[in-house]
């Protein structure tokens, strides 16, 4: 068996339990206070009863000199064991249970004392503040050992000193008195120390259900492994109090959020200011998995109450998930484009092969040529008005795919816009996010029609999107712009409601705005204007020129 060190087995018997060292902790304090007071107590009682002996000796001194005939045998007679003056003073003291009462004269020579062999001695302590008139208190030792005194000048019929009168109070008395307090004082001690105890007891009992009977290195591990937790996963955590304020903030939240550690103790509204994430996570916006816009960020949010009143949200940044969901959508469109495009190759090689086969050949090479003829139409009138070629290639697909749909796609005669855009994939965004609505809108409408008009304004590009839809209602022009707004079913990938809330965040990002009117026909009309979209001319000609 190896040895153990002194330390190590007093660590070993401690109790590793909250619940046991908090209500030890407790019994010292409530044992330590108990002590401290009863010290505290018995300091100054000792002093008082001092004090009552001391003033007990002078008042009987006082009361024995007031005796107008103690004084006139003290002039008269001498100092003998049955002496008057004796006698007078042996009845005041059986009557008042001093230890003595001792007359003398200006002389300092006892006229009486309780040992009658002291009497015509001089006393053994110093009278002469007593004979010059003035009371004197004391505790002092004599011919009868310690005690408490008191002394008075005595005065005859004519107010004239001609002695004094010394009273003693046995010492030992005022001692017992201050034992016999302490039984009692040490059971009010014990009772409160008692009480203190039922007090620890049930506090620690408290305690143990709320730390659930843990020990301190168990608490300890669970902070770390939940601080481990926290900082380690990929989801934003937020942790608000029931005022609302940010009391935990993990590092992906910080990402997510744009904050950083200084948020910490702020209010939700003043770290994130007013928006849909702040309703969102400040419980105003209820629901599971809300969608929630942040920056350039698509967010997952989901929050849950805890007991004392305040909160803990999560986040799931659902940014890149939503792009690789649009790039679906746009395969799917593509995909739909070319098999619209495949069906109507079909459909006109089975006219060119009717043609052939009935010998037509002047109408069928007029035929190829209308067809050839009216794609190049298209996609040259879409190309000569915008020069961009992600945005020319954006349009002309979507003009296949509306053709497919019934829906006639027009780009407007005043359209112009130059290769000088500073961010072509922010507008391809915008734009397909609005043709795609606007298709949706218009189809299956009589008359169905898409128009797309783009212009350049100096720096700054004004989109306009009408489609022959049936419109937005006015009490909603604003809400479809929040984050997962929709009338339409959610795709396969995910939900729906973020592709207007992109639209405005990407041109409120560049210092513009998107709002929604209504055409003359009362259909949905979209504006956005990106200040500042396009480069100065000159230096766009350079770069060309480079």
């Amino acid at each position: 068996m190896s040895p153990t060190s002194p330390a190590r087995r007093l660590r070993l018997g401690l109790p590793r339990r909250v619940f046991s060292q908090v209500l030890l902790m407790q019994l010292a304090i409530a044992a330590g206070v108990a002590v401290l007071a009863t010290g505290l107590f018995l300091a100054p009682l000792s002093d008082q009863l001092d004090d009552q002996a001391m003033r007990r000796a002078l008042a009987i001194a006082q009361t024995t000199a007031a005796q107008p005939e103690i004084a006139e045998d003290l002039e008269s007679t001498a100092p003998r064991p049955d002496g008057a003056v004796q006698t007078a003073a042996d009845r005041i003291r059986r009557a008042s249970g001093a230890e003595y009462v001792v007359i003398m004269n200006k002389d300092g020579v006892r006229w009486s004392h309780t040992d009658p062999d002291q009497i015509g001695k001089v006393v053994s302590t110093d009278p002469s503040d007593a004979l010059a008139g003035q009371d004197v208190m004391e505790i002092d030792n004599g011919t009868l050992g310690r005690s408490a005194r008191g002394k008075v000048p005595l005065r005859d019929a004519e107010g004239r000193i001609v002695g004094a009168v010394s009273v003693g109070i046995e010492y030992d008395s005022v001692r017992a008195r201050l034992i016999h307090s302490i039984p009692g004082l040490l059971a009010y001690a014990g009772g409160a120390l008692a009480v203190g105890a039922l007090a620890a007891y049930l506090i620690s009992r408290r305690v143990q259900k709320q730390t659930r009977d843990l020990a301190f290195s168990d608490i300890s591990a669970l902070l770390a492994e939940r601080e481990a937790m926290l900082h380690g996963i990929r989801e934003g955590v937020v942790a608000l109090d029931r005022g609302g304020r940010i009391r935990l903030l993990n590092d992906e939240a910080q990402r997510l959020l744009g904050l950083d550690g200084e948020a910490i103790g702020k209010p939700l509204d003043e770290a994130l200011g007013e928006g849909r994430t702040t309703d969102v996570l400040a419980g105003r916006v209820t629901g599971t998995d809300l969608l929630t816009v942040r920056g350039q960020r698509v967010l997952i949010a989901n929050r849950m109450p805890t007991d004392d009143g305040g909160a803990v949200a999560t986040l799931r940044d659902r940014t890149e998930l939503e792009q690789l969901g649009r790039e679906l959508d746009s395969t799917r469109g593509l995909i739909d484009a070319l098999r619209a495009q495949d069906h109507e190759h079909a459909n006109r090689m089975h006219t060119l092969l009717g043609l052939l086969e009935l010998e037509m050949y002047e109408e069928a090479a007029e035929f190829v040529g209308e067809v050839a003829g009216a794609h190049r139409v298209t996609a040259e009138q879409i190309t000569e008005k915008i020069r961009d070629p992600l945005l020319a290639a954006l349009l002309v697909g979507k003009a296949t795919v509306a053709a497919e749909r019934g829906v006639a796609l027009d780009v407007p005669r005043d359209t112009a816009l130059p290769d000088r855009l500073v961010d072509p994939g922010g507008l391809v965004t915008i734009v397909g996010n609005l043709v795609d609505n606007a298709l949706d809108a218009a189809a299956g409408t009589r008359h169905a029609r898409v128009e797309v008009a783009v212009r350049a304004e100096g720096r700054s590009v004004v989109l306009r999107v009408r489609d022959t839809g049936p419109g937005v209602p006015a009490e909603q022009r604003e809400t479809i712009f929040t984050e997962g707004w929709s009338t339409k079913e959610p795709p396969a990938h995910g939900k729906r409601g973020i592709g207007l809330a992109l639209v405005r965040r990407l041109a409120e990002r560049q210092g513009g705005s998107a709002r929604v009117g209504e055409t003359p026909e009362g259909g949905a009309e979209f504006t956005v204007v990106l200040p500042e979209a396009l480069t100065e001319p000159e230096l766009a000609t350079t770069e060309e020129a480079r």
